[in-house]
C-alpha cells in the first residue's frame, strides 16, 4: 500500500507538534524514472519549536524518526525543510 500525504501528515503532527506542516507529493515531477516504480517522492516543510537549538542533521533524524514506519512503506524519495519557530 502506497504511503500518503495524510499519514505523513498525522505522523509528523503527533511527534513534533508543529507550528506550520505543508507536504508536497512530488511523484509526479519524477515520471520515468527509474526510482519512481518503487515508491513516492514528498517535499515537507514543517516548523516547530522541537527544532529549537537543534543542528540541520539533528531536525532532519527527528523527521527521519517520525516517519520511520512509513519509509519502508513507499517513501522513495524525502525533501525537508525543518525551521524553528521565529527562522527564515
Amino acid at each position: 500500500m502506497a504511503v500518503s500525504s495524510q499519514e505523513i501528515e498525522a505522523a509528523l503532527r503527533d511527534a513534533l507538534q508543529p507550528d506550520s506542516l505543508a507536504i508536497t507529493d512530488d511523484s509526479h515531477l519524477h515520471a520515468g524514472h527509474a526510482g519512481a516504480r518503487e515508491g513516492r517522492h514528498f517535499s515537507v516543510q514543517v516548523v516547530s519549536a522541537r527544532f529549537n537549538d537543534l543542528s540541520r542533521l539533528k531536525r532532519h533524524r527527528l523527521v527521519y524518526d517520525a516517519l520511520r514506519t512509513l519509509i519502508p512503506r513507499g517513501i522513495h524519495a524525502l525533501a525537508i525543510e525543518a525551521r524553528a519557530p521565529g527562522e527564515r
